[in-house]
């Protein structure tokens, strides 16, 4: 019997919730900015919030915190929308923090009525040097006993569009003293000319971060806030004004955010690799992001499997892309198709074989899903297509393929020997010649030969042309964004390696991006979103096996 799963911190929080009676059903929430594409640390976010749902029988919102008009596009939004769909989650309500840009400024004059919020006209150079350090409380700047009336007459004359950005910022009167720095009088409002992707010009001034969070929680009656450790030091004010405002106390949590080797997680890092061209776009394959990982072959379970794997901790740590790479192989092991290409070609010609003959082969797909995948059927004919490197002049100890006077068998097909081989000036094979034994034919062996060896091929007749793309590691350094100096210059030049005449078999002619392939001893491949009719582009996911690893220990 298996042994059951412990708790993470955060399970074990909701569970004494519901058994004491606190909550009758939980609600969380997962809340991006739609200022770029998701990435995997996101991943592992939309895992836990939308999975503690799902587990404890509650509702998942998706709140768009868009609260920046500057930095925010509906592509984005659109994009988060389907990486969470993709993902396998489905929220119960989709919200926005500009859905709730009244109540908001509702709240505020509620603070300011209390006492306990004030306009502030110093600039932000002002602001910063009296706010102090953390080991010297900070000083009141001349604005902050302004009367109540004299508040709410600014404040109305902010959102009414009578001041520049920048001229005056709203901030709550807390306490200056705090050791905590974002306790010491934070920035409520702030003044921003921009056009808003939903509420239009309707605007000019915005709620900061702290402000619209946490009370969109509370207008939400969310019960679990779970956030990364970054915001530990925001709790303390997240609390306060759920205290002062007198509203549904949400509260907040915090896990370690994701850390993985050989990339960077970081949205403005992810933007300059996209702007200065490091990158084709958010969704290249070598890129972290849900839309990349999808496009590279990814699938939905396996980065499931590897947040679930990672688990929720309470420390930040570096988790080795190996592991996500391992859940991918694991998943695709299961479901992919198993088919032919060969990618650096030199022609095999069988010279026994008839001229004009054409033989067609059934074989199986071989996945391990419940129907096995189906069968397909390859031709075979006298000229083929094989990989360069299967093909030794002078064979090394242990060499189990083709060279000369060497047998090997052709999978799914016959034995063929090799009887010789032809170079051109450079000294480069151009053609391999052999012989096939006509009783050798797979599944209906008479031969009695027996050979170690089994490459794959394709009818240079039938093949289809393609072109392949091999992706590896965007990174050379194992953490790029902790290394001295720019990141950009640990960026691995060999990243990608595009062939562009490649031959693959004919069943992949309706080959589509949601079928993931294996080819047969190359690795995992899927189509990519660019190919055509006339234009086969696969994309490889990853290795059979962790070469990574091996170059490492070279080096």
């Amino acid at each position: 019997m298996s042994e059951e799963k412990s708790l993470n911190f955060i399970e074990e929080i909701v569970e004494e919730g519901i058994n004491t009676g606190k909550y009758k059903t939980i609600l969380t929430r997962f809340p991006p900015e739609p200022n770029g594409y998701l990435h995997i640390g996101h991943a592992k976010s939309i895992c836990l919030n939308f999975g503690l749902g799902i587990k404890y029988g509650g509702k998942t919102n998706l709140r768009f915190d868009d609260t920046n008009p500057v930095t925010e596009d509906t592509e984005y939004v659109d994009s988060i929308k389907e990486d969470v769909r993709w993902l396998g989650f489905n929220w119960a309500n989709e919200f926005y923090a500009s859905d709730y840009f009244d109540a908001l400024y509702t709240l505020a004059v509620t603070l300011i009525k209390k006492g306990l919020a004030y306009v502030d006209d110093s600039s932000a150079e002002e602001i910063a040097a009296l706010k102090g350090t953390p080991t010297e409380p900070g000083k009141e700047s001349p604005y902050r006993n302004r009367s109540i009336d004299e508040n709410l007459q600014l404040f109305e004359e902010m959102k009414n569009g009578r001041y520049k950005d920048g001229e005056k910022v709203l901030r709550a009167k807390a306490d200056l003293t705090s050791p905590n720095m974002h306790m010491r009088d934070p920035l409520l409002y702030r003044i921003k000319h921009a056009h808003h992707h939903r509420t239009g010009d309707k605007w000019c001034i915005y709620p900061m971060y702290d402000f619209a969070h946490g009370q969109s929680d509370s207008i939400e009656n969310i019960t679990h806030s779970i956030c990364t450790l970054e915001f530990v030091a925001h709790r303390e004010l997240y609390n306060w004004f759920i205290e002062k405002l007198e509203i549904f106390p949400s509260h907040q949590y915090e896990f370690a955010r994701l850390n993985m080797t050989y990339t960077v997680m970081s949205k403005r890092k992810l933007l300059q690799l996209v702007n200065e061209g490091f990158v084709q776009s958010w969704d290249d394959p070598r890129m972290p992001t849900i839309s990349g990982l999808r496009r590279r072959g990814y699938t939905p379970e396996s980065i499931r499997d590897f947040c679930d794997r990672i688990g929720v901790a309470k420390r930040d740590n570096l988790i080795d892309v190996s592991l996500l790479e391992f859940c991918v192989r694991e998943d695709l092991n299961k479901i992919a198709k198993r088919v032919m290409a060969v990618l650096d070609p030199v022609k095999l010609i069988i010279t026994n074989y008839p001229d004009n003959q054409t033989e067609e082969f059934t074989a199986d797909y071989n996945t391990q899903a419940e129907d096995a995948g189906g069968t397909r059927s390859i031709p075979f004919s006298k000229e083929l297509w094989i990989e360069r490197e299967d093909f030794m002049e002078v064979p090394a100890k242990k060499w189990f393929r083709l060279a000369p006077g060497a047998m090997v068998r052709l999978k799914s097909a016959y034995i063929v020997k090799c009887e010789s081989f032809t170079k051109d000036e450079s000294g480069n094979i151009t053609e391999i010649h052999a012989t096939y034994i006509p009783e050798s034919k797979s599944g209906n062996d008479t031969s009695g030969i027996t050979v170690k060896g089994t490459i794959h091929w394709a009818s240079v007749q039938h093949a289809l042309s393609a072109e392949v793309r091999l992706y590896e590691r965007l990174f050379k350094a194992e953490d790029p964004g902790s290394e001295e100096g720019d990141f950009k210059e640990y960026i691995n030049p060999d990243s990608l390696q595009v062939i562009s005449k490649a031959y693959v078999e004919p069943s992949l002619k309706i080959a589509d991006t949601a079928t993931r392939y294996q080819f047969i001893r190359k690795g995992y491949f899927c189509l990519d979103k660019e190919a055509t009719a006339d234009k086969l582009i696969f994309n490889r996911t990853v290795t059979l096996k962790d070469a990574w690893a091996k170059e490492v220990k070279k080096s």
